[in-house]
Formats: C-alpha cells, structure tokens, sequence
C-alpha cells in the first residue's frame, strides 16, 4: 500500500466569509434563509439509517418570530432508545475495526461539504432555529464545525502516531488504540452547531458508535448534519439521532451493561446528576465509563487602570452581548477601577445604544432573540431580581417583549455586592453585572475574582502594564480554563485555543486538541519477542 494514504492534509482554520453587501456568499444565504423559512419539514429519530416516525412530536418554531413554523420532530421513547443500544453495538466492531485512515476521509468529505455545497443551507438552518446573526452562523455553523472535524482527523492521526520509545533487542513493543468497549452517549446544547457536531463526531472519529441526543431547544440542525455524514460515507448506526426526554434517556442508557461514556455539554447541575447516576449504577458496566463534560461559566473581564478605555467597552459589549449572551464563555461580571467608572459607564451607554435588536433577516442587527419561552423567563426573573434590588442598579437595559419573539435588551447592571445574585449565578443571557473596585484594591480584588465563583472557564485581564498582567495571571491561575490578555472572553479557535474549563465548569478534556480525542481510546500495550527463551535460568545462576 502507499504510504501516501497515511498523510492526511495538514489543517488551516477555515477562513470567515465577511457577507458584505454585494458579495455571492450573502446572496447565497439570503436565498437560503428565504427557502428554509418557508419549507415546514419533519425531523424523524435515525436509527441504524432508519428514520422513525414516533407520532410524539414537538413544533419547532423560530425563535425571533413565533409565526415561522420551520417543522416538528419526533421523540425517542423507551423502545427507540433501547434500539439505539443494540444497533450501535452491532455496528461496533466493523466500525472499530475499519482502517483510521477510510474513518478519516469520511469526516474530511463532511468538511469539505460544509465548507462547499451546505455552507449557505447550514448557516441559515443556524439562524432560522437558534437564532444566530449571520456572522455567528458563519463563525459556529461553518467554520467551527469544519475546523473540528479537520484538525481531528489530524489530532487523531497523531495519537496513532505516538508509539513507544524503547525497543529492546529483539523485541518491538507497540501501542494499540482500540475504541471504548461500549457506545459513548453524545448529549449537545442548543447554541453551538459546531459543538452538536463536535460531541457525537469527535468519539465516532476515534472508532467508536455514539448515540445522540440534541438539545430539544436544536433538532433542527443537527438533522441536516446526520443527512450529510450519510452523504459523506458514514455507515449506518455509527452515530444514531435520538431527540428524546432526558428522564427516558437517562432510564435506559446509564442502566446498560454497554455504556462507555458520555461525551456533553450543558448545565452544571445536569452534569453533577448524570456524574450521580452513573455512580449509582458503576457495578452494571463493563468498564468504568469515560466522562467528559463542558457545563456552566460566569466569566469575567478584569480590568486594570492601565488598561485602555475603548478596548474593556468593546469587550464588554461583544463578550456580554453577541448572540444575546448565550455562549458558555459570556462574559457575564466584569471588575473596573473606580478611577475608571464614570467615562466606562458613558461609554457603554453610548456604545449599547447603538446595538439593533430583531431578525437574523436584517443583516444590519447585532443581536436577535433568545432561544425558548424558557430562557426568557430564566433571564427576565434575573432582571426583574435586579429591577427590585436596593443593592444594584439597571444602569442601561432591561427591558424584554416576548410578542414577536423571545427577546431581551442588552442589560447593564452594576453593584458593589460580589454576592448579589447576578454577580454570582450564570444567567446565560445579555445581562453583564459590574462592580468597581479601589485602584489600590487590584491585588485584593484579584483574589476575590479568582475565589468568589463556583466556575473556572473563561475570564479576561486587560492592562497596558505586564506586571499587572503577570500579577493576574499568577493569582488567577486557576480562575479560568481560557484565560484571555487583552482580548474578550470569548471566541476560542480550534487548534489555537483548546476549549474548556475547571471547578464547575467541566473536566477540561480541551475540545479543539488530541487531549479531547484521546479520551475515546483505549490503549493496549503489545510486546513482541522474535525470539523467545527456552530455558528457565538466568546468567547469574551458573555454577562457580
């Protein structure tokens, strides 16, 4: 066989289409965004390559305008989850077995499609259902999601690759990296297409079957990728889509003698359950399940004196507010200098009175809706706690209307209570809580910053002065899994920024590097003597 098939490209991000006015990208999604908007489609559960029509279905509706009705999508229940088990195990060991390198050209080609034929479709399914602007989609539905896939492959090469140093004479030791005896549950959130697509392709990459469970708040998307990995080769029941409650999922799944891990992302609380039941039902596994999640954060930007003005305001409006703050890595309290107070205070009005709030269909808006009638609630019970507090103040926002679609003014709120509730809790929405601290206080405040959350996945310093930056930089260590100098909190890139965080925030397996990958193999150590002894005494025991 040549050689040549074990080189798969090297990966480059996937560059950022602009959708500047005139350009063919925008007026390909225009065209899609009016297509998608008016088709009503029928998301069956796939199993095995079967689409099943359950007849418990649920309406899908966008978010920013409740009279688009984009389709329904049937629910697994206990029978099609149990199917889901038995034909991902059949399809386990032709699946394990199939050389890496023909594992590799399929998710390669799911790229390369995304990146070409979908591009337009999965952008504006992205904005259509989860409410996303146009850059957004393109940064997440595009080019996130094909970079994971590539760098992946790449990534998943390199473990093969890794094999031990030391041969003695006469013996050629040798790593093998098998797949999980079991499937991997692949449960995803509703804001990120990439991640959905991420948590289910990541372990199947790696040889392993995967079952998954959308968000019920993102079926929409994900659908259309299963229609494209079919395209692109993977065989049947290697990844099978299984919309469903969680409690019927949770019965079943954590139950089986074959699970062999969980690959998710989404709130603290569910993580700390799931960890919990899989705890309880430790002595029915073949294997101690592998765990990996990315939950909850409350990320900060901290700010030092030094810092300039213009850069903090802008970070704080695009960390806090891009897609209506419903990102893992929101910037969603942030520390300012009091000497700095007044002038980041009237910046950030005026900056935030620039922001246009509506439909993904009008390119020139910066924020839509969020995504469901209850994230509206979460978020406006946070804003009506402010509106009612003595110890805060809604300095700009807080305003929401729920007529059209779910939508939420970007909200401004400070408070000198580092325990006050929104200070404290993850909100998941516009909302930015700020504090100021005495210029004097940097040190002291660090420390509170670093110690007053339960979370650890992203946060900011801006400074113009390194030993300011190098004082954050050791006090916080632990603060964040991202850790971002003078830049906003959010945005990681894959293969540049691995992804993830510690404390409540998750396991810190780093999506976007081999460190995420190699929680998908089992490795077995292979020792081969050529020529094996045939007697039983050594050296030393030779007579005087």
């Amino acid at each position: 066989m040549n050689n040549s098939v074990f080189n798969v490209p090297k990966p480059i991000n996937e560059p950022i289409l602009d959708y500047k006015e005139g350009s063919k990208e925008k007026a390909e999604l225009k065209a899609a965004l009016k297509e998608l908007s008016e088709q009503y489609i029928e998301i069956p559960v796939v199993i095995g390559g079967e689409e099943i029509k359950t007849g418990s279905t649920v309406e899908i509706t966008a978010p920013f305008d409740h009279d688009i009705k984009l389709g329904k999508y049937h629910q697994a229940g206990p029978e099609e989850i149990q199917k889901s088990i038995d034909v991902s195990m059949a399809a386990r060991k032709e699946w394990g077995k199939m050389p890496w390198f023909h594992r590799a050209g399929i998710f390669l080609k799911a790229a390369e499609l995304i990146s070409t034929k979908y591009r337009a479709q999965m952008n504006a399914a992205t904005m259509l259902s989860i409410g996303k602007t146009a850059i957004q989609a393109e940064i997440d539905s595009a080019c996130e999601l094909i970079d994971f896939l590539r760098f992946n492959v790449h990534f998943m090469q390199q473990i093969y690759s890794e094999q031990p140093i030391a041969n003695s004479k006469g013996v050629w030791n040798s790593l093998q990296y098998r797949p999980l005896e079991g499937f991997v549950l692949a449960v995803t959130p509703f804001n990120f297409t990439a991640i959905a697509g991420n948590l289910p392709t990541a372990p199947a990459m790696m040889g392993n079957v995967c079952i998954w469970k959308p968000s019920t708040d993102a079926v929409y998307v994900p659908y259309l990728m299963m229609k494209i990995f079919k395209e692109a080769g993977l065989p049947d029941g290697v990844i099978n889509f299984i919309p469903c409650k969680s409690s019927n999922l949770s019965n079943i799944a954590f139950t089986s003698p074959d699970f062999g891990g969980i690959h998710f992302t989404g709130g603290t609380s569910t993580f700390k359950t799931i960890w919990e039941t899989i705890g309880k039902n430790i002595w029915n596994y073949k294997s101690y399940p592998r765990i990996v999640g990315e939950t909850g954060g409350k990320d900060f930007i901290f700010a030092h004196n030094s810092a300039p003005l213009e850069e903090v305001v802008v970070a704080s409006v695009r960390g806090s507010f891009e897609y209506q703050g419903q990102k893992c890595s929101a910037a969603s309290r942030a520390y300012i200098p009091m000497s700095m107070k007044d002038a980041y205070l009237k910046r950030m009005k005026e900056v935030m009175a620039t922001i246009k709030m509506g439909s993904p269909f009008d390119f020139t808006n910066f924020m839509t809706a969020c995504v469901s009638k209850k994230s509206f609630n979460d978020i406006t019970g946070y804003i009506d706690f402010a509106k009612e507090a003595s110890d805060a103040e809604i300095v700009v926002g807080g305003n929401y209307d729920s007529s059209k679609g779910w939508f939420i003014e970007p909200t401004l709120i400070t408070t000198q209570n580092l325990e006050f509730k929104t200070f404290k809790e993850e909100i998941f929405g516009p909302v930015l809580t700020v504090t100021f601290y005495e210029d004097a206080e940097y040190e002291k405040y660090l420390g509170l910053c670093n110690s007053g959350n339960e979370y650890a996945l992203t946060g900011a310093i801006f400074a113009q002065d390194r030993n300011a930056i190098n004082l954050a930089f050791e006090i916080m260590e632990d603060s964040a899994g991202n850790f971002y100098i003078n830049d906003k909190p959010t945005g990681a890139v894959v293969g540049q920024q691995p992804f993830g965080g510690g404390r409540g925030s998750g396991t810190n397996d780093k999506a976007g590097s081999y460190l995420n990958l190699i929680r998908w193999v089992n490795t077995r150590t292979v020792k081969e003597t050529f020529v094996s002894p045939v007697a039983i005494e050594y050296p030393h025991m030779e007579a005087e």
